[in-house]
């Protein structure tokens, strides 16, 4: 228990029921039953409206657009493991003896699912009130330095968009293997623009960020012989 109670300090908040702060940290590897998916569930809708709600009010100019960009730069997988390396988090982490032994207290997916479920601990815990004044302290840096500006639109966007408004074809995205077992697959992507006869081939632990890449490689290709 002293060990949550120097986590509780270092996220800002003692909770009135600690068997609550432990499951919140209980990966599904421990068991199935007992975990703490529920909470993220929860944490990752309470997240999303205090975000929105704050950025709405920080930046009332923002075009829907612009406000749905930093909401999801904040609220991201890589920002949220980022926030909760930041707290600690890892280092609590209730895992199976697979999981401890492949690292999981340092994969972002486990890091990110702990930390929307701590947020829902905490909603429960101590209300929508106090779980807003946590969860901008943790993320008061990152709305300091955020802008519409800051913020662009991901890669595979501004690929497609840049094409549209000059009349070529969409560029094809595949997936050429995948190497590896769930959840430590590596996924290796290839982006084709069939019009311009170009191929892009990209690499990652995701296809979602494996075409991301290959989109960058893409644009990165089309700036350069288009300048």
């Amino acid at each position: 228990m002293d060990d949550l109670d120097r986590l509780g300090r270092r996220l800002g908040y003692r909770f009135q029921d600690p068997s609550l702060f432990e499951l919140a940290l209980s990966h599904r590897s421990v068991s199935r039953r007992r975990n703490n998916e529920r909470l993220e569930f929860l944490g990752d809708a309470q997240l999303s409206q205090i975000i929105s709600t704050e950025l709405f009010h920080r930046f009332p100019d923002a075009a829907e657009g612009q406000l749905t960009r930093m909401r999801a730069f904040l609220v991201r997988g890589q920002t949220l493991a980022e926030v909760a390396r930041e707290l600690g988090v890892g280092e609590y982490l209730i895992l199976g003896g697979g999981e401890l032994k492949s690292g999981g207290h340092r994969r972002d997916s486990i890091l990110a699912d702990a930390l929307e479920a701590l947020i829902g601990a905490i909603v429960i815990d101590g209300g929508e009130d106090t779980c807003r004044r946590v969860i901008l302290e943790w993320f008061a840096e990152r709305l300091e330095r955020i802008s519409p500006q800051s913020v662009r639109k991901d890669a595979k966007t501004r690929l497609q968009e840049w094409l549209q408004a000059r009349k070529h074809e969409l560029p094809v995205y595949d997936v050429l293997s995948v190497t590896g077992q769930a959840p430590r697959q590596t996924f290796e992507v290839e982006c084709t623009l069939p019009d311009l006869n170009q191929r892009f081939v990209a690499t990652g632990a995701s296809r979602r960020r494996s075409e991301q890449q290959a989109a960058e490689q893409a644009l990165s290709w089309l700036e350069q012989s288009h300048e």
